[in-house]
């Protein structure tokens, strides 16, 4: 993972940030990220609301009690980030919302807003208008009171880009992967039920998650990367005593894998293989479902956790924590695990 805080001036287009739940904390952090690390606001473009950014830049001046608040730039479209003045944040207006939206609120009107700036963001991507996408946290609930039908943004997404492309869902696979200093972890399935989580450990999903993420490191500049499959059940299944996933599906997945040049193993029993990944025996582990992934790298990193989703035709990552209700408007959210996102967007999109 690259570092920002260096950075030359931009030349292939900016990063473009949404502001994700305009009733949550991430006009705030992306506020608080810009005045810790100034020389972001050279590479960076806002799909937001302007009113409501605004708002933001001053909740973020009266936490550090110190200067002006970031002052404003509103661009008509994404192609004119470079006509911002120097020390401004470039806001598109890319939403219908009211800048006046309480926080820590769900309601229909934020996850409106919220998607609307997906939508539009995910476009801008797929034109190549930007660098990479960083998306800042969404509330669910908010989502579905305006009625949208995903539930989060890697389904969102993946949808947006499939109708993009005039594909089926099936032919343009996503997933999810989670990271911190020491620790990636891919994802199975992600946002269902537990009991539709153990449905999807089929053959064909797990074979798919491994050809995804070796293609992934691939392009992410590993040569072969180590890639270890977690077992499903307690101890992998202890030789089908406690399941028989591990032999009839997840082992033949992972031998098909190894059929095709990758270098996977497992699968290894889930309560020991993120720590010998951490301790550097693995460059990724695939994790069956959303919780076995989450865990360790919520418990290891969340302040510098980023989700990358991985098989879609462009770059982009998200900060590794959600809306923080309790938080929106006080301004004492930290930014850190946003800058780790812009960070790993901005260094994958150089590979």
């Amino acid at each position: 993972m690259m570092s920002t805080e260096h950075l030359p001036p931009a030349a292939h287009g900016p990063v473009l940030v949404t502001m994700g739940d305009p009733a949550g904390i991430g006009p705030e952090i992306i506020a608080l990220a810009v005045r810790e690390r100034p020389m972001l606001l050279e590479h960076l473009v806002v799909a937001g609301d302007v009113e409501t950014m605004r708002r933001a830049t001053h909740i973020a001046t009266q936490h550090v009690k110190s200067g002006m608040p970031t002052p404003i730039a509103e661009l008509t479209q994404v192609s004119h980030w470079r006509q911002a003045p120097p020390g401004c944040l470039a806001v598109v207006q890319a939403c219908h919302a009211p800048g006046d939206v309480a926080w820590g609120r769900v309601s229909a009107v934020a996850g409106r807003a919220a998607a609307e700036c997906i939508r539009f963001a995910t476009e801008a991507a797929l034109g190549n208008e930007v660098m990479a996408l960083v998306t800042a946290p969404v509330h669910k609930e908010a989502l579905a009171a305006a009625g949208v039908q995903h539930p989060g943004h890697t389904e969102m997404l993946q949808s947006i880009a499939a109708h993009h492309q005039g594909v089926s869902l099936d032919k343009l696979p996503v997933r999810m992967m989670l990271s911190c200093p020491g620790l990636r972890t891919v994802l199975v399935s992600i946002h269902v039920s537990l009991r539709d989580a153990l449905a999807a450990v089929t053959f064909e999903q797990v074979a798919e998650t491994i050809r995804l993420t070796h293609s992934h490191f691939q392009r992410s500049g590993f040569a072969r990367p180590r890639i270890a499959v977690a077992g499903l059940n307690p101890h992998a299944g202890e030789g089908g005593l406690f399941g028989r996933e591990e032999i009839d599906v997840i082992a033949p997945a992972i031998g098909q894998a190894q059929g095709e040049g990758i270098d996977a193993t497992g699968p290894y029993a889930p309560d020991t293989v993120f720590m010998r990944a951490r301790q550097g025996d693995f460059d990724v582990v695939i994790a069956m479902y959303h919780d076995q992934g989450l865990i360790p790298v919520k418990l290891l990193g969340l302040d510098d956790g980023v989700n990358t989703t991985i098989g879609l035709p462009f770059v982009r990552t998200s900060p590794d924590h959600g809306t923080a209700m309790d938080l929106a408007g006080t301004g004492k959210a930290s930014p850190s695990s946003l800058l780790a996102a812009i960070d790993a967007a901005m260094g994958a999109s150089m590979h």
